[in-house]
């Protein structure tokens, strides 16, 4: 082996590894901006633990208190919201986004609002009041709990994407003819809350089968 060659072979494995650390440096550095500044992260949202609903022959309204957090450092657009019932073959439509309001308890200066975009941005938190709700579906809650699927519309997708499925406990809803608050936990609904809420909400499908207005026995 000439002297050239052991040279050159002597330059080649000590190079190499500044080399390999400047690559790693590189790709390190890029990475970090690529992630604290221009990751398009996912809407995450949580199950709320409460609701308002109201039920009758006219409409069904239920509002829920939701928390959107966004896990990239891009702000995420927020176009639409509707709500589907997937385990229910007679929710044939989705609810949609009724309006927006500013607390959970619906009275008159709740701050109605019509729905509009927004957005969330990047590794932040936001808590919205979004009433769903639409002319009655054909669709009545018995007392039971409910697979419900949140889907939104978002600014960097092309179609409808569920961000949220959560039990909606409609066994709470003791008197459904009227627009108030219940809990949604799991924990604290006995068995009478149970029976009355059954009772209440049978009452409300024979109104309708006979073509009676709930509200008027209220």
């Amino acid at each position: 082996m000439t002297v050239s060659t052991l040279t050159a072979a002597s330059q080649t494995s000590t190079w190499t590894p500044v080399v390999v650390v400047a690559i790693c440096a590189l790709v390190f550095t890029v990475g970090s901006f690529w992630w604290l500044n221009a990751r398009q992260g996912r809407l995450k949202l949580y199950e709320p633990h409460s609701f308002a609903a109201c039920a009758n022959e006219q409409v069904t309204l239920l509002r829920l208190p939701l928390v959107l957090y966004n896990t990239g450092a891009k702000p995420i657009i927020v176009q639409d919201f509707r709500l589907r019932f997937p385990d229910e073959p007679a929710a044939l439509l989705p609810l949609p986004w009724r309006t927006s309001r500013e607390k959970l308890m619906p009275k008159p200066d709740d701050g109605h609002a019509l729905p509009a975009v927004f957005t969330v941005g990047g590794r932040e938190a936001e808590q919205v009041f979004i009433e769903f709700g639409a002319p009655f579906p054909g669709f009545v809650p018995e007392a039971r709990d409910y697979q419900v699927r949140i889907e939104a519309w978002l600014g960097h997708r092309q179609h409808w994407h569920p961000v949220l499925t959560f039990t909606w406990r409609a066994a709470r809803m003791t008197t459904p003819g009227q627009y108030i608050t219940y809990s949604n936990s799991p924990y604290d609904l006995t068995a009478e809350h149970k029976k009355q809420a059954d009772a209440a909400l049978r009452s409300l499908m024979a109104k309708i089968v006979e073509g009676k207005d709930p509200e008027k026995d209220l």
